[in-house]
């Protein structure tokens, strides 16, 4: 007597034309055994059989997601949201529908601060190695299993319509017994839409099907996954590859119209031993033979010449070449490199919003053993002086960069092997900012300065890093703030403010921009933006973005910048004029006893009421985020006010006006 899948084989076998039925009823037995090979215990399998009875209603790609095991980790601790447990879980997809999927994105809607430390059959692409925090949800792309084929193409092999992906990793909170799952689960692929995943104990599921709204985008037929998008991409160029070394070439790209980087430093690790021989274009900060001479490079290649080496750091810092090593035939003359460091938003250059060197790069057994065998590094971090801070992915392995033929022909060349890295901005922590904004209006007399601490205390011995800073008189934010304390102290006893015994400490902020609500008329308003350099160094093509969530359509005019509206992020974007797009550094005073003059950039904004019902100055005349070169700036947490104690500059006309009247009555 035959079993359920040799029935089931045969009848499909003996029928020239098998129904969709037959192979979708193959595909669940398949499916089902597939998932009870890799649970352990019998109600898991329960769970699988359940979702794999779902899969003969699916049309689209099912995707699941299921708890293994929990354990408690060490240290053991009484508070239950403290408590670590160690987990495993399991994650698949499945092609059942009749469209290849290519490149497919998974995310997993962690929500018990999750800490992965492996996911075998995948890579995390918003995390750039293990163990990776994912407590707000990760996306996965295919490592093993890059694209879902479909059961027509492949005659229903599971091995190629499916992926799965091995979980391990710690969680936070809930006691014993409970089971944490993900908020939900989803297919992030374009044209997919997936709905609220169905949850059965310690499974959840979901099928995502096709959304006939959306008209497919053309798809381009690749080896690998897709290229995917970011704030900022790096390409990991293989051009040359040998028995024990290989060259390749790194460009740097800006994609954000907000994103900068200023003296770039570029950072990661070599996973197997390999060190940079020689470098085009950029240089290493450090130059140590040491490494290579006492480490198993210095045992392997016991005749070479270690003093010659660019770098055998395991975890390199490389930097940008000044513009006059640009010129030079060992190091430069290479497209995009040598601007100490500078990539711009396409939107002021796109020619300087990229950056690119080369090297020499020596591997290390085992992949000396093979030419093409070749492990890019990982744990990729790029960061610059007062630029946005960037979260970069593991690298990805995507079909070869195409390049003009060298030989100016009409014909391209490939890379040997292409790795892509994707590196997105992330928000400052607080007391993290690089820059701060004051506030102040026409309607005050009293400025609201940058927050405390705003960008870092390293010492709070003799000030409260925790206080709020103290109401000034706005020429106060003219001068360094280890001058402003007597100005501070004067205006608290003037406007009856309170002093604390302990005063706030500094923003500690190398740049500084002050929004001060100019003018407030029937037909519109105007508002006046300072910014405020207190480094010794100068900043060159500088600029700074205003987000008006409220009044973004209203914005007419600047006066004395450059000022390009930005739709999309609701921005207008201000840099300096040509021939004045330059931010001097701090500076002495006049008079050895003056305080030192900070750089100055300075302009007026003017708005219409064209598009705001019910305007108020007091809150719509304020931006909701301002940034400097890329950086978010800290912004106070209050506006100044009309009432509450501060004296407006309109109460002077009523006082007058007061008096006038009384004369009369006299």
């Amino acid at each position: 007597m035959l079993s359920t899948m040799e029935e089931t084989t045969y009848s499909i076998a003996s029928s020239s034309y098998p129904t969709k039925k037959a192979i979708i009823k193959l595909l669940t037995i398949h499916l089902f055994l597939f998932l009870s090979l890799h649970v352990s215990d019998v109600g898991a399998q329960k769970q699988a059989s359940s979702s794999s009875l779902e899969l003969e209603s699916c049309d689209g790609v099912f995707i699941s997601y299921t708890l293994v095991s929990r354990e408690k980790e060490y240290p053991h601790v009484k508070n239950a949201s403290k408590q670590a447990w160690a987990f495993k879980a399991e994650a698949t997809l499945t092609n059942v529908g009749d469209e290849e999927v290519q490149g497919w994105k998974m995310f997993v809607g962690f929500q018990h601060r999750e800490i992965l430390v492996s996911a075998d059959g995948a890579i995390l692409i918003d995390a750039s190695d293990f163990p990776a925090e994912v407590g707000n949800g990760t996306t996965m792309v295919g490592s093993t299993v890059a694209d879902l084929k479909t059961a027509i193409g492949t005659a229903g092999d599971l091995n190629q319509m499916s992926a799965k992906i091995d979980i391990v990793g710690t969680q936070f909170g809930l006691g014993v017994g409970a089971t944490p799952m993900p908020k939900t689960i989803t297919l992030q692929n374009d044209g997919f839409k997936c709905p609220a995943p169905t949850r059965k104990a310690s499974t959840m599921f979901a099928c995502c099907r096709k959304d006939p709204k959306v008209k497919a985008k053309p798809v381009t037929k690749t080896k690998y996954p897709p290229r995917r998008s970011g704030d900022l991409t790096i390409e990991y160029d293989v051009l040359q590859a040998f028995q024990n070394n290989y060259y390749v070439q790194v460009t740097i790209e800006n994609k954000h119209p907000l994103g900068r980087l200023d003296h770039w430093n570029l950072t990661w690790e070599w996973p197997k031993g390999e060190f940079i021989y020689s470098l085009k274009g950029a240089y290493a900060r450090r130059k140590d033979p040491s490494d290579c001479l006492y480490g198993s490079a210095g045992k392997f290649y016991g005749d070479m010449d270690f003093s010659q080496v660019a770098t055998c750091q395991k975890k390199p810092i490389i930097s940008d070449l000044p513009a006059e090593r640009s010129e030079d035939e060992k190091v430069g003359k290479l497209p995009w490199c040598c601007r100490n460091g500078t990539v711009l938003p396409p939107l002021m250059d796109k020619n300087k919003a990229k950056s690119m060197f080369q090297m020499q790069v020596f591997k290390m057994p085992p992949d000396t053993d093979n030419r093409t065998a070749i492990t890019p590094p990982m744990k990729w971090n790029i960061d610059g002086v007062i630029n946005p801070h960037y979260q970069c992915g593991a690298p990805v392995r995507v079909d070869p960069s195409v390049f003009p033929d060298p030989s100016g022909l009409n014909a391209i060349s490939t890379a040997v092997a292409t790795w892509q890295i994707v590196c997105n901005i992330t928000k400052p922590k607080p007391q993290q900012n690089r820059c701060c904004v004051s506030f102040s209006a026409f309607y005050n007399e009293s400025a609201i300065p940058c927050n405390t601490c705003a960008c870092g205390c390293t010492d709070t011995r003799k000030c409260n890093s925790q206080a709020s800073p103290l109401l000034l008189p706005p020429e106060a934010l003219l001068v360094p703030f280890a001058n402003r304390t007597v100005k501070a102290r004067a205006w608290a006893k003037l406007k009856h403010l309170h002093v604390p015994s302990r005063l706030p400490c500094a923003d500690n902020c190398p740049v500084s921009i002050n929004w001060h609500v100019n003018s407030d008329h029937k037909e519109g308003w105007t508002a006046r933006i300072t910014i405020f350099n207190w480094e010794d160094y100068s900043f060159d093509d500088w600029f700074t973005a205003i987000q008006l969530t409220k009044t973004f359509d209203d914005f007419e005019d600047v006066y004395s910048f450059n000022g390009t509206r930005i739709p999309g992020l609701k921005t207008i974007f201000l840099e300096g004029l040509k021939g004045l797009n330059y931010l001097a550094g701090e500076t002495n005073g006049t008079y050895a006893k003056d305080p030192r003059v900070p750089g100055k950039q300075q302009s007026v904004l003017s708005f219409t009421k064209k598009h705001v019902k019910h305007f108020d100055i007091t809150k719509d005349g304020f931006p909701s985020k301002v940034y400097f070169n890329g950086m978010e700036c800290s912004l106070p947490p209050i506006r100044p006010h009309k009432s509450s104690g501060h004296k407006s500059s309109i109460s002077v006309i009523a006082l007058i006006l007061t008096a006038f009247l009384t004369l009369l009555l006299i």
